[in-house]
């Protein structure tokens, strides 16, 4: 999956995301690209390719799907997408198991129109500048303090 890079070179890709815009590892570019989600237009390629649909489960490391069950690896059903539903419902404000919930409902309903919605959903997102696009907690499990 490509994408651009908004991060310092030294953070650990597999560690903890971003939870602000002032975030250290963030650069300033970088926090750009995300908070207009263009960090994420290079996967324009990966969809000529082949690879990833438009509409989709929002692709994680591969790595990380060692550690699913075989529901949350229902997911890989599908392609991973540009934007999906978690991403168009929730965002940031989710946390994993919350996508994972979001993504199964995702492959176990998705039709033509809630690719449409999906979609016009995640533009109007774009468009308001929402403050969802930075994970306020990984996990249920998973507490910690937010700046």
């Amino acid at each position: 999956m490509l994408k651009f890079r908004s991060m310092r070179c030294d953070a650990d890709p597999y560690g903890i995301l971003p939870h602000s815009g002032t975030d250290a590892w963030l650069t300033r570019l970088g926090r750009l690209l995300r908070e207009t989600s263009l960090d994420e237009l290079p996967q324009l390629f990966n969809i000529l390719r082949g690879e990833m649909s438009i509409v989709g489960p929002h692709p994680l490391y591969e790595r990380q799907a060692a550690e699913w069950d075989d529901n949350q690896r229902r997911r890989l059903d599908v392609r991973p997408g540009l934007t999906g539903y978690a991403q168009a419902y929730g965002r940031g404000d989710l946390p994993i198991e919350g996508k994972f919930d979001m993504d199964r409902h995702y492959v176990d309903h998705r039709t033509f129109w809630m690719d449409v919605r999906i979609i016009v959903r995640t533009l109007v997102n774009i468009f308001r500048h929402r403050d969802d696009i930075y994970e306020k907690r990984y996990s249920r499990d998973e507490e910690r303090e937010i700046d």
